[in-house]
């Protein structure tokens, strides 16, 4: 009779299901994420000819007016449309740079009141150029 005590061979763990189950799982979420690209504000800029922003333009600030005359700073939201807001709004951003540029990116549904409050705004502080973004009319939407 032998008494002494079996050695037990270790566990053999099979890693290549879990793996594939890693696997499938980041296939599910890269697939399923939501990119920062579709958060952006969706606005139908108007159409004409003209030249493309170089590349080499520095910093601008983004003024963008939804159809309904809503205004966004660099793409957050104001409280309400008042002047004073959107102004207030323009030199937290800015801060003591008035040489930037502006772009005003309005829907071609928005009221021209709209577009000139925010002109109006932006220059009070001293900003004085301005772009308005548009869309060539043979450019895809």
């Amino acid at each position: 009779m032998n008494l002494r005590p079996h050695r037990l061979e270790p566990p053999d763990i099979n890693l290549t299901p879990m793996i594939d189950v890693v696997f499938l799982l980041l296939i599910f979420f890269m697939v399923s994420t939501t990119f920062q690209e579709d958060t952006r504000i969706r606005v139908r800029l108007p159409e004409a000819q003209g030249e493309a922003v170089p590349a080499e333009m520095p910093r601008a600030l983004e003024i963008t007016i939804d159809s309904a005359g809503v205004f966004y700073v660099d793409e957050r939201m104001l409280a309400d449309r008042e002047p004073a807001t959107l102004q207030q709004a323009i030199a937290a951003v800015v801060g003591e740079e008035r040489e930037r540029p502006v772009i005003i990116r309005a829907d071609a549904a928005t009221p021209h009141q709209a577009v000139m409050t925010a002109m109006d705004a932006a220059s009070r502080l001293g900003l004085l150029r301005f772009s308005l973004a548009a869309t060539r009319p043979d450019a895809p939407r």
